[in-house]
């Protein structure tokens, strides 16, 4: 029973190393996936120095749904941190592991900042938007906004290291290699986004739109171009 269990598990496919990271190359695609849903239920964010009522009606109003977009956000960053560690075995096979240690570094601090984030809604909605004080709960909401402009930095710093760790490993052509050059530029851009209103503001649309999209896509061309190299044969998986 046991040996016929055993062969049975030797030859499935679900237990081969190959299998283990192709899915884990697909993360990015996950992850992407698993943004946009949190992002949708979500909602649109009071924005910064935003009246008490309009703070206590989103956070204390909306509750159930920002509680929820908390769970599918974690589940992006869970995306997040393998799709940086397929990154990285991919870019250590071809001798270029430099630039996958920085992807997995900037990751690291990506994720933690997302769940910083996360946090920070979860905790307001749970209970302190509900408990009357306005100071803390507006304090938080700006502070929150700010971590959105600051994570151009890491964010940057993931897409510069799939670029250039791809393009020295030779797996991308220079044109898509400019594309992710321009890509780190315009994400770095974001860092600048403190204006009072309008546009460039932390709640702007370059701040809430142009610069997560720019990542989401260079998220989902860097998938593809794992997805067509062949895994190295390894047990690491």
């Amino acid at each position: 029973m046991s040996t016929s269990t055993a062969a049975t598990a030797s030859t499935s496919p679900y237990t081969t190393p190959a299998f283990w990271e192709r899915l884990w190359r697909q993360s990015g695609i996950h992850f992407v996936v698993f943004f946009i849903i949190a992002y949708v239920i979500y909602g649109s964010q009071p924005q910064p120095g935003a009246p008490a009522d309009e703070l206590a009606a989103f956070y204390d109003g909306h509750r159930t749904r920002i509680l929820i977009a908390a769970v599918f956000a974690g589940m992006a960053v869970l995306n997040l941190l393998w799709f940086a560690a397929a990154i990285r075995t991919a870019l250590a096979d071809a001798g270029r592991g430099g630039w996958g240690a920085a992807a997995s570094a900037s990751s690291a601090v990506l994720g933690a900042l997302v769940l910083l984030l996360v946090t920070v809604s979860a905790a307001l909605a749970y209970s302190i938007a509900g408990s009357g004080n306005d100071t803390v709960t507006s304090g938080l909401n700006d502070f929150s906004w700010a971590c959105v402009v600051l994570s151009s930095f890491p964010r940057a710093m993931l897409i510069m290291a799939a670029a250039f760790g791809l393009w020295r490993a030779a797996l991308i052509s220079n044109t898509l290699f400019a594309v992710g050059v321009a890509a780190v530029l315009l994400v770095l851009l974001g860092s600048t986004t403190w204006m009072s209103d309008g546009f460039w503001a932390p709640h702007g649309a370059y701040s809430r739109f142009v610069s997560p999209i720019i990542g989401l896509v260079w998220a989902l061309v860097v998938s593809r171009v794992l997805l067509s190299q062949t895994p190295a044969t390894r047990t690491g998986w």
